[in-house]
């Protein structure tokens, strides 16, 4: 069943489709008294901006709502076929909705792990040619061929050992995640606590399909600044021009400034080209920042809790990194390198 992207409130249908697919009206969400889904109408676009945007309202479209919640005017059921208008029926109308909602239950788990291959291999090949650019430093008096070949060999060495890492990262979340899924589970139990009550509609509508698809939505915004980087790299200036004319008069008056206070000095120092890797934050800050926020919204727990799925994934992925950090760097320095942009 569908979800209210505001409330979590779960709901029967998002929105009402009249004469064709392109007449349709939102639906209220009975709780929150907001529209249930309004991505339903938004283009790919939009929602793919507010992904790298990361808005938790996009994260339950995609991984809750995508696909479902159609309901035909008239009728009185949704578009996969399940009656949500009437009294119920007897017994046997019972039953049919029942095997209709198991089928489309597993057809959508059977769509999230095509989708989960899909964009897995897209983000991993994505990932692994920003960081075999990064690490790679082909000679220029070099061979062509021998380049190539080269270069070639080097790729398909990082595309398996970010193959392997994010294997290794997304089973060590996901089976961390369903620890401590279950640990709250038994812990509301021991405590008597009416479940029906207290756990939110994500909760009840999770699957172990949803951990390893968050992780490839949130990974989006990483990968988009990474790819940035890597087009649009920072040329430093040459020695015999510059590129802007600075006034030598303005020039002594801000260093004459910025002298009177060295502390000030001292943090700006930090972001100098030279201090400041900017692929090493973008990877290991802003992606980890990412993967548990991601975790934070489709878990609907303690952020004490995805903090700590966070380090269990990177726990593992860092061990895996170790083991094939010299078969993929092919020498000391690189493997040091690789093993420094291993985290996610």
């Amino acid at each position: 069943m569908p979800i209210c992207t505001s409330c979590t409130h779960p709901t029967p249908f998002l929105y009402t489709v009249y004469e064709s697919a392109y007449n349709f009206r939102l639906e209220q969400c009975s709780s929150c008294l907001a529209f249930a889904d309004p991505y339903v109408e938004y283009d790919t676009l939009t929602i793919a901006l507010d992904l790298i945007l990361l808005k938790r309202e996009v994260y339950r479209h995609l991984l809750f709502n995508r696909g479902t919640g159609s309901r035909k005017a008239g009728d009185g059921t949704s578009a996969l076929g399940v009656k949500v208008d009437g009294d119920g029926g007897d017994g046997e109308d019972a039953k049919q909705t029942t095997e209709c909602e198991e089928h489309s239950e597993s057809e959508r788990e059977k769509f999230r792990w095509v989708l989960i291959f899909k964009l897995g291999c897209s983000l991993i090949f994505v990932d692994a040619f920003i960081r075999w650019a990064h690490l790679s430093q082909p000679s220029p008096t070099s061979n062509l061929n021998g380049w190539s070949v080269v270069a070639f060999e080097s790729f398909l060495r990082t595309l398996a050992g970010c193959f392997i890492e994010t294997i290794a990262f997304h089973a060590g979340i996901t089976i961390a995640s369903w620890i401590v899924l279950r640990s709250l589970h038994f812990y509301h139990l021991w405590r008597g606590t009416n479940l029906d009550e207290n756990v939110s509609g994500i909760r009840k509508q999770l699957r172990l399909t949803h951990i390893p698809l968050t992780l490839l939505y949130s990974s989006l915004t990483k990968l988009f600044l990474l790819t940035s980087l890597s087009i649009w790299r920072p040329v430093p200036p040459s020695g015999s021009a510059s590129p802007i004319e600075v006034n030598p008069t303005q020039s002594r008056h801000w260093n004459t400034t910025l002298h009177q206070y060295p502390l000030v000095v001292s943090a700006l120092e930090i972001f100098d080209e030279d201090k400041l890797d900017r692929e090493w934050v973008i990877r290991n800050v802003l992606g980890g920042m990412s993967a548990g926020f991601g975790l934070r919204v489709v878990l609907d727990c303690n952020p004490i809790f995805t903090t700590m799925i966070i380090l269990v994934g990177w726990v593992a992925k860092t061990a895996v990194a170790e083991f094939v950090s010299s078969w993929v760097g092919g020498d000391e320095k690189t493997g040091e390198m690789w093993l420094a942009y291993s985290i996610p």
